[in-house]
């Protein structure tokens, strides 16, 4: 983990609600891993008072892409920064997916729900790398709210889209587009983020068909690696059921491992 006090914002592109930013940190891109994430300081001033986490989006010659969607105070104020300002950020943090759990030349998909996406296209090339067979099924509300089809296009990667009102590609939300492709594409792995009832509803499927699944989780977090107890979740570790910090222990989750939000009501 390291501290960048002045990350330059070497490239940013913005599609409404949506940004991508590449920023300079050699350090924290040459550790960074898939899954993992960085606390951004969004303001100069106290206010917001703290830290943004943020998924590593891609790494590249000491380059690290971020994307995000505009969701509140911070990310609003992140997404006023320009090319050229420096950005004060804390990085690579938390547990990412398990490439070691994906056997290689296995039908892997990814799954991501509008800005869950984010994680997915790191780890997508590094599953290439690995020679494993991937498809990624990418959804949102409406074609406004997959603006990286065709990022993923230009690199070959096998890619299906869906929105919820038809205006690109399979009308419908993307669970039901895998699970109507199943037949023709079966998965040994799934690898999700997004909606939380998105991942639940992958979770169901993946139990229903026998298929190993990771979920990236998001939470509220104070400090980002596990000193304010800021972002517990309960989490099932064997037969127990404990709080863990999504910072720390996640924030990528093994499906089985996952108390889904309806599963807790009735704890």
């Amino acid at each position: 983990m390291y501290k960048e006090p002045k990350a330059l914002i070497v490239h940013k592109k913005k599609w409404g609600e949506y940004c991508l930013f590449g920023i300079q940190t050699e350090k924290i891109a040459n550790l960074a891993q898939p899954g993992q994430f960085i606390m951004v300081r969004t303001n100069d001033s106290l206010h917001p008072l703290l830290r943004r986490p943020i998924s590593i989006h891609s790494v590249q010659d000491g380059t690290l892409e971020i994307y995000f969607q505009q969701a509140g105070t911070g990310t609003r104020l992140l997404s006023q920064k320009k090319e050229g300002e420096h950005l004060d950020i804390i990085g690579p943090l938390g547990k990412g997916f398990r490439l070691e759990s994906s056997p290689e030349r296995q039908n892997v998909a990814l799954i991501g729900g509008g800005r869950g996406i984010a994680p997915l296209y790191f780890l997508a090339r590094k599953l290439r790398d690995l020679l494993v067979p991937i498809r990624i099924y990418y959804g949102g509300k409406t074609i406004e709210d997959i603006p990286l089809r065709q990022k993923f296009e230009e690199e070959n990667f096998e890619i299906l889209l869906s929105t919820d009102d038809g205006s690109f590609g399979f009308k419908g939300i993307v669970t039901a587009l895998f699970q109507a492709s199943l037949q023709e594409f079966f998965p040994s792995r799934i690898f999700a983020c997004g909606p939380e009832a998105m991942m639940e509803k992958i979770a169901q499927i993946a139990r229903e068909k026998d298929i190993y699944a990771e979920f990236s989780l998001e939470a509220y977090m104070g400090c980002g690696f596990g000193a304010c107890w800021g972002c517990v979740r309960k989490i099932k570790n064997g037969t127990k059921e404990e709080w863990q910090k999504i910072c720390e222990e996640g924030p990528v989750f093994a499906g089985e491992q996952i108390i889904w939000q309806e599963e807790e009501e009735f704890l």
